[in-house]
């Protein structure tokens, strides 16, 4: 086996820290649980984020902390704090290809290691009752296109949560703000990205034997 322990680092905004719910019932802490189940070993999640960040919140917040050398997985979730703020979009894609370089780096350059995540659709939420929820929607749609392409490009893992969940919204369940994701919501969305962890350590496995 080529790791007998994996390192996750997450960075984000308030849906990576699971707002308004408890710590371990966030997205990272419930993928890193469905890994260990799995019988993979995994630290615990280094999170970098904060309700409210924007892209250049994160930058920031990158600056100010102390790293790895390097991580086996990085999963990358911001952008909707700059939607809710009305800011310029050609911003938002600017400093998400630098946070997208940055978590490509921390995951020692392994592009398929690295894990961007579409943001939600807060215009689903109750939250957004009696808002311009169709305004919401296709903002949160053109800076998903964004983030998509760049993912894209730089051929990282790409995981959509915002269609699937817009599939089914009166299935949605939601934290007691009525904005953020309940624990059941963040479960689905750890399941999608263990599965694809699960195969990336199956075939790293198999590299590194052959």
């Amino acid at each position: 086996m080529p790791f007998k322990t994996y390192t996750y680092l997450a960075l984000g905004d308030s849906y990576t820290i699971g707002e308004g719910i408890a710590l371990e019932d966030s997205f990272p802490y419930q993928l890193v649980q469905s890994l260990r189940k799995t019988g993979y070993s995994f630290n615990a999640p280094e999170i970098i984020a904060k309700t409210g960040w924007t892209t250049d919140d994160l930058k920031k917040g990158i600056r100010k902390h102390v790293f790895l050398t390097s991580y086996h997985f990085v999963t990358l979730l911001v952008g909707v704090n700059n939607q809710y703020r009305g800011l310029d979009i050609n911003e938002y894609a600017l400093h998400f290809e630098q946070l997208l370089k940055q978590a490509i780096a921390f995951a020692g350059g392994e592009h398929r290691h690295v894990f961007v995540i579409s943001i939600p659709d807060w215009s689903l939420s109750p939250f957004a009752s009696g808002r311009n929820t169709e305004e919401i929607s296709s903002e949160i749609n053109k800076y998903n296109l964004v983030n998509k392409n760049l993912a894209e490009e730089y051929k990282v893992q790409y995981i959509n949560i915002t269609s699937s969940a817009a599939e089914t919204p009166e299935e949605a369940e939601w934290a007691p703000d009525n904005l953020h994701p309940s624990a059941t919501e963040y479960q689905r969305w750890a399941q999608m990205i263990a599965s694809e962890i699960q195969s990336l350590i199956i075939y790293d496995r198999q590299e590194f034997q052959a």
